[in-house]
C-alpha cells in the first residue's frame, strides 16, 4: 500500500493511553506523531501540523519530550522529503522492534529516503536510526538536510541485545548550525522492554557513509562515536566535512570501537577514522521503487471530539 497526505488537519487531539508496545511512554500533551507500521508508504510534500493548521510544516513546543515526528517501523519503499519541523524529539525515527520481540518478527526497515528537510529540536536528532531496530535497518539514503539548533544530524542507537544490524545509510550535503555535535552513534543504549532480551544478541553496524557536511556553532564536541567492545562499527566513510567549532578544545572527537576512513574532514577525527581514503564516499545510484510512484493528492479537515476516533486516508493503486 502507498498513501500519501496532503493538506490533513487534525484538532483537539486528547492523552492517550500507554501504547502497548512501550508500556513506558505515555503522551500528556497533544503531539504530532505518524507511526507508519509494517507498509509501503510514500509521503511527498505533505504536512501535519498538530495546531491544526495545512501547509508544509510542523511545529510543536520543544520541551515536549518524546514526541518523534515520523516512526517508520519495519517499513520498506519509504519516502519522506519536503518538510520544516519544529520538535522536542527525533524527527525521522526509523525502527524495526524491539530486543528479542524484534528479532521474533525479522521485518527490517529498508529502502527509506530522506530529502529536503529542514528542522530544529534542541534535545534531539534529524534522522535517529534506532534503538529499536531489532529487525534490521538498511539502505537509508538522506540528503539535502538543514538543522538549526538540533542535538545532531544523523545519530544510530543500539545496543547488546538488539541483536540485527544496521548497514548500508549513507547522508550528504548536510548544513548545520547551532549543534550540540554532528555525528552520533551509541552501542550502549540501556533501555529494554523486559529481562528477557537476549544478551548475546549483539547488533551489527557497518557501511556508514557522510559526505559534503558543513557545521557550523557546534558547541559540544564534532562527534561522539562509541560502538561495542568486541563488535566495533566498521566501514565509516566521511569526507568534506567541516565541522566549526565554538570554541577549541582539547578533544573534539570522542570515538571507542569504531573503524573507518576520512578524507577532508575537519578538525581532524580521531584515530580509528583516520584510515585513507581517496575521492568521494559511496551513495547510491539506482532509483529506488518508491521514487517512481505516482500518487494522487486529497485533502482533509478534521475535528475529533474527545470521546471519538477517526481515522482518514488517502490511497491510490502502484
Amino acid at each position: 500500500m502507498y498513501v500519501q497526505s496532503k493538506d490533513l488537519m487534525v484538532a483537539n487531539l486528547v492523552v492517550i493511553d500507554p501504547l502497548p508496545s512501550n508500556g513506558r511512554r505515555l503522551v500528556r500533551e497533544p503531539a504530532l506523531r505518524v507511526e507508519p507500521h509494517r507498509r509501503r508508504h510514500h509521503g511527498n510534500n505533505g504536512t501535519i501540523d498538530r495546531q491544526g493548521a495545512s501547509w508544509w510544516s510542523s511545529t510543536s513546543q520543544v520541551s515536549l519530550l518524546n514526541t518523534d515526528v515520523i516512526n517508520p517501523d519495519s517499513c520498506s519503499q519509504v519516502r519522506i522529503e519536503d518538510c520544516y519541523v519544529v520538535s522536542g524529539d527525533d524527527y525521522v525515527a526509523i525502527k524495526s522492534g524491539w530486543d528479542e520481540y524484534g528479532i521474533a518478527v525479522g521485518m527490517p526497515s529498508e529502502h527509506i529516503v530522506v530529502r529536503r528537510l529542514t528542522y530544529v529540536s534542541p534535545t534531539s536528532t534529524v534522522i535517529a536510526l534506532g534503538s529499536e531496530m531489532s529487525g534490521g535497518i538498511r539502505d537509508v539514503r538522506a540528503e539535502d538536510i538543514t538543522a538549526i539548533r538540533t542535538e545532531s544530524a544523523v545519530r544510530i542507537k543500539t545496543a547488546v541485545g538488539r541483536g540485527a544490524y544496521v548497514r548500508d545509510v549513507y547522508a550528504r550535503r548536510m548544513r548545520l548550525d547551532g549543534m550540540k555535535r554532528v555525528f552520533w552513534m551509541t552501542g550502549d543504549y540501556k533501555s529494554h522492554p523486559d529481562d528477557g532480551y537476549d544478551k548475546t544478541a549483539v547488533p551489527v553496524v557497518e557501511n556508514i557513509s557522510y559526505q559534503d557536511v558543513v557545521a557550523t556553532g557546534v558547541w559540544k564536541e564534532a562527534a561522539r562515536m562509541q560502538g561495542i567492545q568486541g563488535a566495533p562499527f566498521k566501514g565509516i566513510c566521511m569526507a568534506n566535512v567541516t565541522a566549526e567549532m565554538t570554541k577549541e578544545r582539547k578533544v573534539s572527537w570522542n570515538c571507542a570501537d569504531v573503524e573507518g576512513v576520512s578524507a577532508g574532514v575537519t578538525p581532524a577525527p580521531c584515530a580509528p577514522l583516520q584510515g585513507t581514503h581517496a575521492g568521494s564516499c559511496p551513495f547510491p545510484t539506482d532509483t529506488l521503487a518508491v521514487d517512481q510512484i505516482a500518487v494522487q493528492q486529497c485533502s482533509y479537515s478534521i475535528t475529533i471530539p474527545a470521546t471519538t476516533s477517526v481515522a482518514a486516508d488517502c490511497r491510490t493503486a502502484a
